[in-house]
């Protein structure tokens, strides 16, 4: 295994490609499973084809029986790795001749009105520093719509009067507008619970901090789907609900209320319009009452 090659990658996806960490990890992992599944034929990866890629593949998706969207996954990594060989090395970029499986369109799990409402009143009956945190916590991720991994690496200095700025994937930052509401509970929050999440260890501008081996750190994000799944609990949802479904259920009920598709392209921070467009799944019964309503033939 070329180690050395996949060292000086993992720099390159990170510094020039400006890959987010878990995106440069997700690809350096791919390429040592490939790099293993050669090693047991004795091949290198400089001298790997075509052929052996696709018999790799073909184990993956029978054998392993990985999904479309793991499976493009993999051939994405394989791509962008020897694209860069070629030019770094000249190696021989067969993965051209590769081409990446379809992958089923989802429709984005979403909470409704009424769902966010009990879960977001049910955080507010917490009492205590801990709850006052979970309160501010499930909020912001709800108001501004944010990823997970956004909220727990989120520093003080990220807040002004009104806004935040959110540092997306691939270093991307987007200015989120924040109700005055929402200001204030932060505010209240960073005041009054805030240095108590770091006790004696002194400050830290992490807005989500915990005290971990004597360190401070941020929030993990394992953390705040225990947090969410305990406030689930105690209210009537009956299914499975994830920090991203917050996102998802901001989005619908944003177009539901007559957003744009630019608009809301700008506050998730999405790089492709084309990526908001799903979330037009919502308004098919909502559409339908307007039409029986207001159409004059209808």
């Amino acid at each position: 295994m070329e180690n050395y090659e996949l060292d000086v990658f993992q720099i390159y996806l990170v510094t020039e490609k400006r890959s987010p960490l878990n995106t440069a990890a997700a690809y350096i992992s791919d390429l040592k499973q490939y790099g293993d599944f050669l090693a047991k034929k004795q091949v290198p990866l400089s001298a790997s084809t075509l052929a052996l890629a696709k018999e790799y593949l073909h184990f993956l998706k029978v054998s392993v029986g990985l999904s479309a969207t793991s499976m493009a996954r993999k051939i994405s990594s394989l791509k962008i790795f020897f694209s860069w060989t070629a030019k770094e090395y000249g190696w021989h970029n067969y993965t051209l001749d590769l081409t990446c499986p379809k992958i089923p369109r989802r429709l984005p799990c979403y909470l409704t009105n009424q769902e966010v409402d009990e879960l977001l009143a049910c955080a507010s009956q917490q009492r205590g520093d801990l709850g006052v945190r979970n309160k501010t916590m499930l909020y912001l991720l709800y108001v501004s719509g944010m990823r997970i991994s956004e909220l727990t690496s989120l520093t003080r200095s990220h807040f002004t009067n009104q806004s935040i700025t959110v540092e997306g994937k691939g270093g991307k930052q987007r200015l989120i507008p924040l109700p005055t509401m929402m200001i204030d509970m932060v505010h209240e929050y960073l005041e009054n619970g805030h240095k108590k999440f770091v006790k004696k260890n002194g400050d830290t501008d992490y807005v989500f901090p915990i005290v971990y081996g004597g360190k401070i750190k941020s929030i993990s994000r394992q953390s705040c789907w225990i947090i969410l799944k305990n406030l689930c609990a105690k209210t009537s949802i009956n299914r499975p609900v994830w920090p991203h479904q917050l996102r998802h259920s901001l989005a619908t009920h944003l177009l539901k209320n007559g957003a744009d598709l630019r608009s809301l392209q700008l506050l998730l921070g999405h790089e492709n319009i084309a990526t908001v467009e799903i979330y037009t799944h919502l308004d098919t019964r909502y559409l339908r009452n307007i039409y029986d309503k207001k159409h004059p033939r209808s």
